[in-house]
């Protein structure tokens, strides 16, 4: 009598890392991935000067590299259209600077795979007194929570934070949003999440440890408040969607 083939129904992990010189941080990223729930872990690098793709190789990290800086937006795009491209069902994106715990990759997933959420988020804001001992400076923290409290009014929503490097999407939504209408630059997180929910695609979180220390990237306070304004204007873009304006970045791709 044959035996019945099992067939594997669990969508397939891939892990994919937007990479911008991380030579002194992305091995220890990826050491710390779980491999029994991830098949596939993809490094994007956006021009680096130090020798984040050699590490990357060295590893024998399937290892896409960008000619010219094209910024951290266009970096996640090509992130996601290679992930695509290689079969995922589901897609996590890991800043590979080590600031966020890689280890919980299990647990950020498993709502997804239960089909309770189509993307979910490493919250580092749990209170105020660990994000700050965990090293996040005090103007970033307040930022933060001004700026997730404005999102949270405006969308509806009830999050801790929208502004994390430790995320995870169902395929059918990386498929759905017109990525390439989204940011090249880092307000490209928040587009996705604010595009995503006008989709009607769920968003759930967990917490995570919070892991500032001086090889973990963060961009400048000038850079900071030009990341601020540019959430409020395409909370704004929302908004007017809402009552008729539309904005490319909530409609499906041409």
């Amino acid at each position: 009598m044959l035996k019945k083939r099992k067939i594997n129904l669990r969508p397939k992990v891939v892990v994919v890392m937007p990479a911008y010189n991380a030579a002194g941080t992305l091995e220890k990223t990826y050491r710390d991935i779980p491999p029994n729930i991830v098949a596939e872990v993809i490094v994007v690098d956006d021009d680096s000067h130090d020798e984040t793709v050699q590490i990357a190789r060295q590893l024998k990290l399937r290892t896409f590299v960008h000619r010219k800086n094209l910024g951290y937006g266009a970096n996640q795009k090509t992130c996601y259209k290679k992930a695509l491209e290689r079969h995922a069902g589901i897609v996590v994106m890991i800043h590979p600077d080590y600031q966020y715990d890689a280890t919980l990759t299990k647990e950020l997933v498993a709502p997804i795979l239960d089909n309770r959420f189509d993307i979910m988020l490493g919250s580092r804001i749990r209170s105020r007194s660990e994000a700050l001992a965990g090293g996040m400076p005090a103007y970033k923290y307040f930022s933060n929570r001004l700026l997730t409290f404005i999102e949270n009014i405006i969308l509806g929503l009830n999050l801790s934070e929208y502004h994390t490097g430790f995320r995870a999407y169902k395929r059918s939504v990386l498929e759905t949003l017109p990525l390439e209408n989204l940011s090249d630059d880092f307000v490209f997180d928040q587009e996705i999440l604010i595009s995503a929910h006008r989709f009607g695609f769920t968003i759930g979180e967990i917490p995570v440890p919070v892991r500032y220390f001086p090889q973990a990237s963060s961009i400048n306070f000038s850079r900071s408040v030009k990341y601020g304004l540019m959430i409020l204007y395409t909370l704004l873009l929302y908004l007017l969607d809402t009552i008729g304006i539309p904005s490319k970045i909530f409609h499906e791709k041409n």
